[in-house]
């Protein structure tokens, strides 16, 4: 039973990890990455389509981004997504490829985007107490109608309390990195 519980407290914690690490790729530092374009949906054929599924979108160089569509009648559409999106790009195009370059970051945008980047940790970090919170409630509950010992409540509270740790920790090391990337020049 506690084992089952205990295991279930990785996986949630592990997908609150996830999702930042997943928040933390769709802020740019000035380099060009596919996963910038993440998100961003096209309609094709009367349907909203990811962009990587209408065409081959890749980062040939540091700060360009190139989508090269399957069917060429989209590119107006695509273009105008990607202006909608908001995200800082001036789409051009030959009638063949789309191509978007990477503006550089200014200080201030970097220091914008690493307050952006410490709020999304810090998000992060409660989903994890959160989780700690409901699964030592679980825990005691389980100890109060006799179904686990006092010892096993207390051995579970403290494995809680290490995976925390943990994976808090894990959260700082990928929100130092993220940071360093985007206060590099």
């Amino acid at each position: 039973m506690l084992d089952t519980i205990l295991k279930e407290t990785e996986d949630r914690m592990h997908k609150a990890l996830e999702n930042t690490k997943d928040k933390f790729s769709h802020v740019r530092a000035g380099r060009a990455s596919v996963s910038m374009l993440d998100g961003v949906s096209v309609e094709a054929y009367g349907v909203m389509t990811p962009l990587n599924q209408v065409g081959t979108v890749s980062a040939p160089e540091a700060r360009l981004l190139t989508i090269d569509p399957w069917d060429k009648s989209i590119i107006p559409a695509i273009e105008k997504v990607i202006l909608q999106a908001n995200l800082g790009f001036n789409p051009s195009n030959d009638g063949k490829i789309i191509r978007l370059v990477v503006p550089e970051l200014t200080e201030d945008r970097r220091k914008e985007y690493v307050k952006l980047v410490k709020k999304e940790a810090e998000e992060g970090k409660v989903a994890i107490r959160n989780v700690r919170k409901d699964v030592n409630n679980k825990i005691r509950k389980l100890e109060k109608d006799s179904e686990i010992t006092e010892d096993e409540l207390k051995s579970g509270e403290e494995k809680v309390q290490k995976m925390t740790d943990k994976f808090i920790a894990e959260i700082d090391d990928v929100l130092a990195k993220k940071e360093k990337e985007l206060l590099k020049v």
